[in-house]
């Protein structure tokens, strides 16, 4: 996939990042947010929008991306911080952190969605869909998404009734039913439905 709209942001700015995250509506497991500034000539053969590739797909681009990116950083946001934030604020406190921890002086961001968080306000701009449109988010979606998949397996491994490798935490039927029966883990997100509704802990 050829990513023209990137082109005319480095023709601007010398270091541009794209912006993405993984994990907003899962029950359980924490919120993975990426920041990736990639070399402006930079093309990597198959990238895309981390939803729209295959799990080998995006393990392949990770070390790809890991290997080549100019500047990269991944942010987890645990349950406990989506809780006492939401998830909106979480999300933007977590693209915060994702840009400012990064080893380099941004000149401008790419954020996936349609919010900037307050703290990038200045050199940022929001872009719809941006994973399928701009190189440096879709980069930041794969490295947010295969981040919080092996976080989740490794999750699976703990509390294996729950199938988190199967369902990564999203509120599946299977999943909703084993939280009915077991009860919540220290994983999951108390403030999300169906969790919050359950008065017993694991």
């Amino acid at each position: 996939m050829i990513f023209k709209n990137e082109v005319e942001f480095h023709k601007k700015y010398k270091i541009v990042a794209g912006v993405d995250e993984a994990g907003r509506g899962p029950l359980a497991g924490p919120l993975v947010v990426a920041a990736v500034v990639l070399p402006a000539k930079l093309r990597i053969e198959g990238l895309n929008d981390s939803k729209k590739l295959s799990e080998k797909k995006r393990e392949l681009l990770f070390h790809q991306i890991i290997e080549k990116a100019s500047y990269y950083k991944i942010v987890e946001i645990s349950p406990e911080k989506i809780d006492e934030l939401n998830i909106l604020w979480a999300t933007m406190y977590g693209m915060e952190r994702s840009v400012l921890e990064l080893d380099c002086e941004v000149d401008f961001c790419l954020i996936d969605g349609n919010r900037v968080p307050n703290g990038l306000q200045e050199f940022s701009e929001a872009m719809v869909k941006g994973d399928g449109r701009f190189a440096s988010i879709a980069a930041a979606s794969i490295l947010a998404k295969v981040t919080r998949d092996r976080i989740m397996l490794r999750l699976h491994d703990e509390f294996p009734v729950y199938n988190f490798a199967k369902n990564k935490g999203y509120p599946t039927k299977e999943h909703v039913a084993a939280l009915n029966r077991y009860g919540i883990t220290p994983h999951h997100r108390k403030s999300y439905k169906p969790v919050q509704q359950l008065s017993f802990d694991f």
